[in-house]
């Protein structure tokens, strides 16, 4: 159905210039995704949620179900996708995971009534994703990274992929222990498929407890 569009096609692929931004400025990775996600995963879910209400109605928990329940299936598919390659297609998983789970917040905030447009919604984000403890932090955080040229992170490539692989994984809900199984190919398959699905589920009860209280 056109209506169901926006959600059950896959997110788009992260912009090549966010990708630019946090191989450049590996430390403000989340930062640099929630302003990316919020120009592009907005308009998306603002449609979205219009055209589910004409079809559902207005009760914003069944919407809300509904995004946390797309988007899961997404991030599972991602992980298995990216785990071919083992410690090779890591952070391009992490990334892909990240830019779902940012996709999905916008959608349950927009599935709440929230307009997903608001320039607090990127700084919610990363309340939501724990990164921190309020909006305010979060969106002067979020200002000071917005208006100013990435900083240039010192260090070799592995060191600047090292940096960015662990604050993907905090955005992301994954511990340092859970890292191991993503770097063994063939293996990774099923592990990334059933971490994503679970970390992403999770993201999705703390969305729809923030919006919905």
């Amino acid at each position: 159905m056109r209506e169901a569009a926006e959600a059950d096609e896959p997110a788009p692929d992260p912009p090549a210039n966010l990708w630019v931004r946090i191989r450049t400025d590996p430390l403000h990775a989340p930062e640099h995704i929630a302003l990316a996600a919020s120009e592009q995963h907005a308009p998306a879910a603002e449609r979205w949620a219009d055209r589910r209400r004409q079809v559902f109605g207005t009760e914003p928990r069944a919407l809300g179900q509904m995004a946390r329940r797309r988007h899961v299936t997404l991030a599972s598919v991602e992980g298995a996708a990216t785990g071919v390659g083992g410690i090779v297609t890591l952070i391009p998983d992490l990334v892909g995971l990240a830019w779902i789970q940012s996709r999905m917040v916008f959608f349950i905030a927009a599935a709440y009534g929230y307009d997903p447009r608001d320039r607090m919604r990127p700084a919610e984000l990363l309340v939501i994703n724990g990164l921190y403890a309020d909006v305010p932090s979060a969106r002067a955080a979020l200002d000071g990274v917005g208006t100013s040229v990435a900083e240039a992170y010192i260090g070799s490539k592995i060191q600047r992929d090292e940096a960015l692989a662990k604050k993907l994984m905090v955005m992301v809900s994954k511990s340092a222990g859970k890292k191991f199984g993503r770097l063994i190919p063939g293996f990774a398959i099923a592990f990334n498929a059933i971490s994503n699905r679970r970390d992403t589920n999770a993201l999705a009860k703390r969305a729809i407890t923030f919006y919905g209280g």
